[in-house]
């Protein structure tokens, strides 16, 4: 005798009885773009309805956020000016170093995040240090890591997130900030990061594509399966608190992988790639954008998710609050 697996989708009632992956508000991390300057609210071309905001209107999308029930937020910079050192990525009145006051001053409700790298602030556009042949060296990239990780934390963040991918890095922010008394501030590190052709629309959004060459030495190489739960492992042993798998929908076996593997939260972080072709086919009508958005939301949480960074998740909390 055959079972009938449907009974228990007969009706949208037992359906929801009987579900057992949960998708929540609390789920969702929101990045932001925050530009140095005044008045400014500019949408990301590559990115329909993504905007790089100025702190001065920064509370535009801050208080639809707090309406929609979303509290964490991912901040990245844009600031005036670049250097071949990324300088002002540790300004103390840097653009993400001012844009946290004003949030702590301001919001009482928000989990700040900050990406801790250097490729915004950088004028070659990679995320590190050059050296004369324009390989990004290690060690001293980790340095300036550190400063920057030091500099959010002295500002006011909750939670520092380094994604540059460079050796060593989180035991070196782990020991800054010991050093100067933020042990209690935790690490969300980029612990699985590709080199992906997905962040394509990112580059536009943050002004970060490299000037030269590609990440493929430092960012992890898509044909290399052996090195995921290395890279985690080692994260971990060096004081990560929290890991990122990056990109999310074309790495949800690798997702899948970290999450069975490590007794850690494990963030999937749906990039810009994924959003800007999702909202493209959704403009042409070529798909149902809300359920196809769902669907996405549903697999990285199936493969393992605790937490999704996404660029839909005013929409995603629009639907769940529906």
């Amino acid at each position: 005798m055959f079972k009938r697996h449907r009974k228990l989708r007969k009706n949208e009632m037992i359906r929801n009885l009987v579900k057992d992956i949960y998708l929540e508000k609390s789920d969702l991390i929101y990045p932001i773009f925050i530009e140095e300057g005044e008045n400014i609210k500019s949408e990301i071309p590559s990115m329909p309805g993504i905007f790089r905001y100025s702190i001065d209107r920064l509370s535009e999308e801050l208080d639809e956020l707090v309406k929609l029930g979303i509290n964490s937020i991912l901040l990245f910079g844009i600031p005036k000016h670049k250097d071949e050192c990324a300088t002002q990525a540790y300004n103390e009145n840097g653009v993400i170093q001012n844009a946290i006051r004003f949030i702590k001053k301001n919001y009482d409700n928000f989990l700040v995040i900050c990406d801790v790298c250097c490729c915004e602030y950088t004028s070659h556009g990679h995320c590190g240090i050059l050296d004369k042949d324009g390989y990004v060296k290690n060690d001293e990239t980790i340095e300036v890591i550190g400063e920057i990780a030091l500099s959010y934390a002295k500002a006011g963040a909750d939670i520092v997130a380094p994604s540059d991918m460079m050796d060593g890095r989180i035991e070196k922010i782990k020991e800054v900030l010991e050093q100067n008394h933020f042990e209690n501030i935790p690490i969300m590190a980029y612990s699985v990061k590709y080199s992906s052709a997905f962040y394509g629309p990112f580059r536009d959004a943050a002004d970060s594509a490299p000037q030269f060459g590609d990440r493929k030495s430092y960012q992890m190489d898509f044909r290399r399966n052996k090195d995921i739960t290395s890279e985690v492992y080692e994260d971990l042993k060096q004081g990560a608190d929290i890991v990122i798998v990056k990109p999310a929908l074309a790495y949800l076996d690798v997702l899948k992988k970290v999450s069975d593997s490590f007794e850690v939260p494990t963030v999937a972080y749906s990039v810009s790639g994924e959003y800007s072709m999702t909202k493209a086919a959704a403009q042409n009508g070529w798909i149902d954008e809300e359920k196809v958005v769902m669907e996405q939301m549903f697999a990285m949480k199936r493969a393992g998710a605790s937490s999704i960074i996404t660029y839909y998740a005013k929409e995603v909390a629009k639907n769940l609050k529906q």
